[in-house]
């Protein structure tokens, strides 16, 4: 991996391998690189330097030649339902943020300490739908697998949790960063990194097609997610402009593929979004698509942005909605979101940050 010559490659992006070969090539023992990643990752350490049972002169070469994170915290946002948003400082001065919900059995239907995190994977995004904040200011690069990684390690040190489960779907299409975010997920999963179950990651995707059935053919049993939000082209493509690449034909056509390989079930993801998507007609439509493919669906009305004119539906269209698909047999959920009150919506935050800071420029409605 290229770093600028002034930044220091960090040690949350290493693997195993990794950290094996560097020892190799500096005369220590193999055994150092399994020491080294349990200070980083199981013991979380602040510093090079509380890592005490290596040699003086490896801590010294090793605070030399590398950082110990890629982040550094800049903010949290706590909200009254415990939601928080974290906000990083990335080398290169922009930010990143990363979005820690707590458990919500009336959501999940499972145990009620679970804690998700949702991910970023770029710094802004290409991919403008519609009623997302990330990429308003549009795509700046990609995360690295340190910056990746680095979320969940930093989000469990600043909140005294473990979180034990992940979403990839904060700022940025994971896809469109496909190999650094598969390079980080090796760490995140690995006995020696945080040991997190694939069965509790899902990347959430606008839908492209190739990388879907890449993941499909994954060995790893990770979950997927389809940032859906219409349940025909004509509505979808007011919302998703990928849809008019890979248009929803050939968007189903993946999902089959999907479901040919893999046994965990798909999640539609659908933003209520008022007088655009939340017609009953859309409901009956998308309960088609999802007793096809197995599915089910999360319903999430919509989270305001500054800069952008959505409205969100009552919550009597949102439940009426709801219902539809339930009547017609598919797993649906409403989430009548956590965090609204924190800047949720994906990228908000960052964008607020950069703009105050003239990274950026005020986006224009």
């Amino acid at each position: 991996m290229l770093h600028p010559p002034h930044v220091l490659p960090a040690l949350t992006g290493l693997s195993k391998d990794d950290l094996t070969a560097l020892m190799a090539e500096w005369g220590q023992p193999a055994f150092r690189a399994g020491q080294i990643l349990d200070w980083v990752w199981k013991k979380q350490v602040g510093s090079i330097d509380e890592m005490t049972n290596l040699p003086t002169s490896l801590r010294e070469k090793l605070a030399e030649t590398h950082r110990l994170h890629a982040l550094e915290h800049s903010q949290t946002q706590g909200s009254g339902d415990t939601t928080r948003k974290f906000l990083f400082k990335l080398h290169d001065g922009r930010y990143v943020e990363s979005v820690l919900i707590p458990a919500n059995p009336a959501l999940y239907g499972e145990r009620s300490d679970r804690r998700t995190l949702c991910v970023s994977s770029q710094v802004g995004c290409a991919y403008g739908c519609k009623f997302c904040a990330s990429g308003l200011a549009g795509f700046s690069r990609n995360l690295d697998p340190a910056e990746i990684a680095g979320q969940v390690l930093a989000a469990e040190q600043l909140s005294g949790e473990r979180v034990d489960n992940l979403v990839f779907m904060g700022m940025g299409e994971p896809f469109a960063n496909f190999d650094k975010l598969m390079a980080a997920i090796e760490i995140i999963t690995a006995e020696w990194g945080l040991h997190l179950g694939a069965r509790h990651l899902t990347i959430s995707t606008s839908g492209l097609v190739p990388q879907i059935r890449k993941l499909a053919d994954h060995p790893q049993q990770i979950r997927l997610a389809i940032s859906l939000h219409g349940a025909t082209d004509e509505v979808r493509e007011r919302i998703m402009p990928v849809n008019k690449k890979w248009n929803t034909e050939k968007l189903f056509e993946a999902l089959d593929y999907w479901n040919a390989h893999k046994k965990q079930h798909l999640t539609l993801e659908y933003i209520l979004i008022k007088d655009v998507n939340d017609e009953l007609e859309q409901a009956r439509i998308l309960a088609g698509h999802a007793r096809r493919l197995r599915a089910k669906v999360n319903l999430i009305p919509y989270n305001t942005v500054e800069g952008l004119d959505w409205v969100r539906p009552s919550e009597t269209r949102c439940k009426a909605f709801r219902d539809i698909l339930k009547n017609a047999g598919v797993s649906a959920t409403l989430r009548l979101e956590k965090g609204h009150d924190i800047d949720a919506a994906c990228g908000q935050l960052r964008l607020k940050q950069e703009t105050e800071e003239g990274i950026i420029e005020a986006p224009v409605k």
